[in-house]
């Protein structure tokens, strides 16, 4: 029986022969001078952590403010009305709802004034009204203000709820319920909380058992965890300094908790595996780590530089939820790579085998056999051309339903367990139209009460209810300096849907210009939740095919810097838009058109939450070109020793499945907890991603990436004479028979 053996390295003359004997690039560099100075690099990477850590504590971070926080005119409407001196304050609604005519019923009149007494005996009311009739005359409403500041008036809600179902208790006849801005903020506010923080304490333990069965040693599974909680302890403190130029929105952290994990986990595993399969072949340690540090590192750095450059599109929004998930996780990738070359190598350096402490019977191996691997790779390489095809034709079925995806505002009403604020939302959309979520018109002028607006905008409402399709309650409220009118008016439809936007574009375009333009010079814009929704899909589709001009284009000019070849490039940018584009496909038959909607514990609304399928484009392109850069540095490396294209593709892809495949594991699984959430998008978000790295491990990097490079032969690294100035990346490793040149002076 004989054993396989590696080809010996080429020995044709070859100017870089010299600088593949050495750890010549970037990443080998760093993590030599971290492994000869470890005492410097671990005990500096901790007092970073420790620093950025209090920072965080101290500074706080600054969070987006609704006027920062929308697009086109409704965002030029919420300055007007935030620099307009208007009281601060957060309007609560109570519904009061009868089976009998509100006008026949004392008992329903009693019920309204128990109300208005509960509510006042709080002291943390003003401005009670009781005018608001439905149209059936089954319902009227009890509106009033909270006292003090809206901005945190959902953490000073919970005495005024109280009262309210004091009163529903005392009269069990008729239905009594507050909702409004800050009560519904109290529960989405609790239920994200707790939503956030079970994920978060969900994806630590799952995410350590995952690595202990993939390195079957207990040291070698915490430190992926080390580092990766480290990184993202470090990007909390960074994040703080940069809300003051980008004000963070509140699920920044826990995506940042998520991605530092994902990307964490992966650059630990690509350096403990390569380490680990130099030295089952006989390399000393510091040589292991050396090979480690110029492949692996290469890797990582690639890796995260791609990720970095693919969130950065994200700028390109204008929008700033966008921004600020953009800015967390480009500094959590940014400091978990910087963690990976740096503190990694130096903590390597240090323990040797010793990794390995801690081993679990039955589990460890310092090398996977891959008898599977290779079983599999060598029936998709016999036939590369029907591999492909099989490869691509699922892809594109996968893909299709993506052709009908429809996008809206996310309904918060679909909650999975909607609390009694939501509950009385709805009932309140039901007995008076749009009166939840009105309209709101700033009207800006010299003075706003001049005979001649007023005139206008008693012509607006009358032709704005004439219209069918905005609704009374109308009312008008002028600021303490007479400069600017807001006039709110209840739209037709159920929160923000086709019927609510539509209205939001008949007021704009046809009964606005035709009442309150322009009369006395007025400036006059429309905003709320429906006309904030119209203008952000706007926006969006504006800087959706900017996002992807950039993302595509940067990575494409990176692996062509990378791997100096204009095929690995296109090819590398084909296959990831194919893994994103099936994701989209399952992510419309799931949440657009319900298949697997009892499965997954929610209920459709035939669309897809507006801002999720961009943020999905830039995060899967970003990880999953993670997984591509680490596949085809190891084809490359093969290449230029002088191998063969389809030992080369064959030895590359066996040498790196065991960390895709444990990496994907770790990915899908931490993903996949985000679908057991309660609002629907965070379902979409952790399905897509799920499904997509799933794809992409296995469909794409198993069998079409492998397959199309075979059927491509020496023409992967095709680059033409005029791209010859690019420069030349070392892609190989140390001689094991060698010095290591990380050998310490000392």
């Amino acid at each position: 029986m004989t054993t396989s053996t590696l080809p010996p390295p080429t020995t044709r003359a070859d100017p870089r022969a010299e600088a593949a004997r050495r750890p010549a690039n970037l990443a080998a560099r760093i993590a030599g001078w971290s492994a000869r100075h470890r005492a410097t690099a671990v005990l500096g990477w901790l007092l970073f952590v420790i620093a950025a850590t209090a920072l965080s504590t101290v500074l706080g971070t600054v969070e987006v403010t609704d006027s920062e926080s929308g697009h086109g005119d409704s965002r030029r409407a919420d300055e007007i009305i935030a620099a307009a001196g208007f009281p601060d304050r957060a309007g609560e609604v109570v519904l009061i709802e009868s089976d009998e005519l509100v006008t026949d019923a004392p008992a329903f009149r009693a019920t309204v004034a128990a109300t208005i007494a509960a509510v006042e005996r709080t002291g943390r009311v003003e401005n009670i009204r009781s005018d608001a009739v439905s149209a059936d005359r089954h319902a009227t409403l009890v509106t009033f203000d909270l006292t003090g500041p809206a901005e945190d008036a959902a953490d000073r809600v919970g005495p005024v709820r109280d009262a309210v179902a004091a009163v529903q208790r005392d009269h069990p006849d008729l239905y009594v319920a507050q909702t409004g801005g800050a009560s519904i903020g109290e529960a989405l506010n609790k239920t994200l909380d707790a939503d956030m923080h079970r994920l978060s304490m969900l994806s630590i333990p799952v995410t350590l058992g995952i690595l202990i069965v993939a390195f079957g040693a207990l040291l070698a599974a915490v430190l992926p965890m080390g580092l990766a909680l480290t990184a993202f302890l470090g990007s909390l403190g960074l994040l703080a300094l940069a809300s003051r130029l980008a004000p963070a929105v509140d699920t920044t952290m826990h995506l940042m908790l998520l991605m530092g994990l994902a990307v964490g986990v992966d650059y630990c595993l690509f350096y403990l595996r390569r380490e680990r399969e130099e030295r089952a072949k006989g390399a000393s340690g510091e040589q292991a780590l050396a090979i480690a540090a110029a492949t692996s590192g290469r890797s990582v750095l690639i890796s995260a530089l791609t990720v970095i450059i693919a969130m950065s599109g994200m700028f390109l929004t204008q929008d700033a939820t966008f921004i600020s998930l953009a800015v967390g996780t480009i500094l959590v990738v940014a400091t978990a790579g910087v963690g990976a070359l740096t503190v990694l190598p130096a903590v390597l350096s240090k323990l040797g085998d010793r990794v390995d402490l801690g081993r679990v019977p039955g589990l460890y191996r310092r090398q996977s056999s891959g008898r599977a691997t290779r079983a599999f790779l060598g029936a998709v390489l016999r036939r590369p051309g029907l591999s492909a095809t099989v490869a691509v034709a699922a892809l594109l079925t996968l893909a299709l339903p993506l052709l009908g995806m429809r996008t809206a505002e996310e309904d918060v009403t679909a909650l999975k367990n909607p609390g009694p604020a939501l509950t009385a939302f709805l009932r309140v959309q039901s007995a008076f139209p749009g009166g939840a979520e009105p309209a709101v018109v700033a009207i800006r002028a010299d003075d706003v009460a001049t005979p001649a607006l007023t005139a206008a905008i008693d012509n607006l409402r009358t032709e704005a209810v004439a219209t069918g399709r905005l609704h009374e309650p109308v009312t008008v409220e002028v600021n303490p300096d007479r400069t600017v009118a807001l006039v709110r008016l209840g739209l037709s439809g159920s929160g923000v849907d086709a019927t609510s936007e539509q209205a939001v574009r008949t007021l704009r375009e046809q009964v606005i210009p035709r009442t309150v333009q322009g009369v006395g010079g007025a400036e006059v814009l429309v905003t709320g939740l429906a006309a904030s929704s119209v203008d952000f899909n706007a926006a969006l589709g504006r800087s959706v095919p900017l996002v992807f001009g950039f993302v595509l284009g940067l990575a494409f000019l990176l692996m062509l810097v990378s791997f100096r070849s204009l095929v690995v490039a296109l090819t590398a940018i084909v296959l990831n838009l194919l893994s994103v584009a099936a994701a989209y496909g399952l992510l419309v038959v799931v949440f657009q058109h319900g298949w697997g909607a009892s499965l997954l514990d929610f209920t459709s609304v035939g669309s897809i939450t507006n801002w999720v399928p961009l943020f999905l484009f830039v995060i899967l392109f970003g990880l999953s070109m993670d997984y591509h850069v680490f596949i085809l540095s190891r084809i490359r490396e093969g290449h230029d020793r002088g191998w063969p294209s389809r030992l080369a593709i064959s030895r590359g892809i066996r040498g790196t499945a065991g960390v895709i495949t444990s990496a994907a594991v770790v990915m899908v699984a931490v993903f996949a907890l985000f679908t057991t959430g309660s609002l629907v998008s965070m379902k979409e978000l952790g399905f897509g991603l799920a499904v997509a790295v799933l794809i992409d491990a296995t469909i794409v990097r198993a069998v079409l990436l492998p397959s199309v490079m075979v059927l491509l032969g020496h023409r992967n690294w095709y680059l033409p004479r005029w791209l010859e100035w690019l420069p030349r990346v070392s892609h190989g490793e140390a001689p094991h028979g060698e010095r290591s040149p990380w050998a310490s002076t000392s």
